[in-house]
């Protein structure tokens, strides 16, 4: 199975996929399948995906989707999708999709997207 997303938390987080609200302190996407803190969560995700992450992350990884993040991130790196997230204490790396975030204390690389950084979210 091919790792569509992952989010790390430095404590217990809250993350909605698709409408399903997941409570932990990591959250993966392998292929069609949801695993929390390495339990894997019944039925599958199928089609775009849509992610809402409440709270500060740590790190945010992700292969596809749009990503929404109502709090800060150490770091975030996507290959395509729109990420929206607060202050980045690390760097932003995307290949394809926007990034709007607010100050971010690292660097800012993206291949083809728009990048608006500013001031806290």
């Amino acid at each position: 199975m091919k790792k569509r997303f992952g989010i790390y938390f430095e404590t217990r987080g809250s993350v909605n996929i698709d409408g399903r609200d997941l409570v932990g302190r990591s959250v993966i996407i392998n292929g069609d399948k949801v695993l929390v803190d390495g339990v894997e969560e019944p039925g599958s995700l199928v089609g775009p995906i849509y992610i809402a992450v409440t709270g500060n992350v740590e790190r945010l990884e992700s292969g596809s989707g749009n990503v929404e993040v109502s709090g800060a991130c150490g770091t975030v790196q996507t290959m395509s999708g729109d990420v929206h997230c607060g202050n980045v204490d690390g760097s932003v790396k995307t290949m394809s999709g926007d990034v709007t975030c607010g100050a971010v204390s690292g660097s800012v690389n993206s291949l083809s997207g728009d990048v608006r950084m500013g001031g806290a979210r």
